[in-house]
């Protein structure tokens, strides 16, 4: 049985190009140094002293009651808050990124994923021209990879909130935002499936059904099942409400960039296009998973003048897929754009302050302006670690729920049940010229083989359409409703 074939070969030489060509050539350092990016550079003290007025101190010594530090007094003195200033502009380099908070872990981000989505596709293209019969597909390797690491850094940012005692507002935000989402999604998951087209019923009767059979099979144990559904669906609740809670921020800070992108593209009316149809493209993808307005209506209604309907169900699931990845992708495009409009709130706190009155101190003001490119990355991965969630689930529920990228009837692949899955003598040897090891590594790969076959009898491919299909919905709503919220936010309170 050929476990791996092609797919290895694939794999191995992208490992080789991550080793090689990652240091020198990065998707991640690219959007950031090359897109003409512009940020804000923090006034000095010596602009603040002349636009102040404020007279540099002369180094005094002890006696003269000043402590001085080698040969420097202190550099801390306050100026008006509606002192008249203007700050100067730099375009982003690599040299500036570099030392930035989260950077590292943003560039090993984007790029592992830019490398798994290479591998996904040259997978897909093999797979095209030769079905995978009996081999392990490893693309879902690497999706699977992608989309822990876009939850491990979503955790590690929301993490700061629970660590610093001056996030309190924060922290309330993400537990009530979690509890919102797990009564939401307790809702959706008791919905009628005739309604909300989430496949999870069927999912867990084909697990039910395949795992009480392979325990009958294996063990001689007669079985209703190994969990009930009220478990499954309480698990994937808890889920739901953890997802929620990790994109409430992201969400947030996507709608403060869009609404100031939208003012600063005034008159561009094709850029205000794009970024109003970038926004509202998730919500399309949610309704999409609506039965009564998406599939009955497209593949159930027949329109007058027509002889059937506008598509067919394979059909409807290919365009719903190409639909996720074509709202991913125009993200990605605007996302110089938004990270534009982040850079530019260094410029609108400093005319912010000009109408406040009293003082601050040179060093307040400076961390001010600073503060906005320090975080660079942090906001970010914030607008790229939900949209590669979403792409790489979108991926692994196509390939394992057995959709084609075509409208094509597509024979069921990776983690699917075998027409015959029974091997013959999964611990037979090699033959009598073989040697031991030779003969260790065959009995290693057949047992492998018939611990893959026995995850393809109870992991079906109704199970993987049922579970992926809901998770990709349920990103998708997430993604959309945070969004919602901000908007709803910066209407309320930044109308004027």
């Amino acid at each position: 049985m050929a476990l791996f074939g092609t797919q290895l070969v694939i794999t191995l030489v992208m490992v080789s190009v991550i080793q090689k060509l990652g240091p020198h050539y990065s998707l991640a350092r690219w959007l950031l140094c090359s897109t003409g990016l512009i940020r804000f550079l923090y006034p000095t003290d010596d602009e603040l002293r002349r636009a102040a007025g404020v007279p540099k101190d002369k180094p005094k010594s002890k006696k003269g009651g000043r402590h001085v530090e080698n040969g420097r007094a202190g550099d801390t003195f306050h100026v008006p808050r509606n002192l008249d200033i203007q700050l100067e502009t730099a375009k982003v380099s690599s040299l500036d990124v570099v030392h930035l908070r989260y950077y590292s872990e943003y560039q090993w981000f984007v790029d592992f994923s830019l490398y798994a989505a290479i591998v996904y596709i040259l997978t897909e293209v093999y797979s095209y021209y030769f079905p995978l019969k009996d081999e392990f597909n490893l693309s879902m390797v690497w999706c699977t990879l992608a989309v822990g690491f876009s939850l491990k850094l979503l955790l590690s940012l929301t993490a700061h909130y629970f660590r610093g005692e001056e996030s309190v507002g924060e922290r309330s935000t993400v537990l009530v935002t979690a509890l919102i989402y797990l009564l939401v999604a307790m809702a959706v998951l008791i919905a009628d499936e005739r309604t909300l087209e989430t496949g999870l019923d069927r999912a867990y009767a084909s697990f039910n059904r395949s795992a009480s059979q392979f325990l009958q099979d294996q063990q001689g144990l007669k079985s209703r099942g190994p969990a009930s559904q009220l478990i499954l669906k309480l698990s994937l609740a808890v889920w739901c409400g953890v997802v929620g809670a990790l994109f409430t921020f992201p969400g947030l800070r996507m709608a403060r960039m869009h609404w100031d992108s939208l003012r600063y593209s005034a008159e561009n009316r094709v850029l205000r296009l794009l970024l109003n149809t970038s926004f509202a493209l998730p919500l399309l993808l949610v309704v999409l998973w609506i039965r009564p307005v998406s599939r009955d209506y497209l593949t159930g209604r027949v329109f007058t003048g027509m002889t059937g309907p506008f598509m067919t169900p394979e059909l409807f699931e290919t365009m719903r897929l190409w639909l996720v990845v074509f709202a991913i992708l125009l993200r990605i495009v605007l996302m110089p754009t938004y990270l534009q409009a982040y850079l530019n709130m260094a410029y609108h706190r400093l005319e912010e302050q000009k109408k406040e009155a009293g003082r601050i101190t040179n060093t307040e003001l400076q961390k001010k302006i600073a503060a906005v490119f320090y975080y660079m990355c942090v906001v970010t991965i914030q607008y790229v670690a939900p949209i590669i969630m979403c792409l790489f689930l979108t991926m692994m529920y196509k390939t394992l729920g057995g959709y084609t990228w075509t409208g094509q009837v597509a024979p069921a692949t990776g983690f699917s049940p075998l027409d015959n899955p029974k091997p013959s003598s999964p611990l037979q040897g090699p033959s009598v010229s073989g040697t031991e090891g030779t003969e260790s590594i065959r009995q290693s790969a057949q047992e492998f083989a018939l611990a893959l076959n026995s995850l393809k009898q109870v992991f079906t491919t109704e199970v993987f359409r049922g579970l992926l299909g809901f998770m990709t919905w349920w990103t998708c709503f997430s993604w959309f409703s945070t969004s919602s919220l901000g908007m709803l936010y910066q209407s309320y309170f930044r109308s004027t």
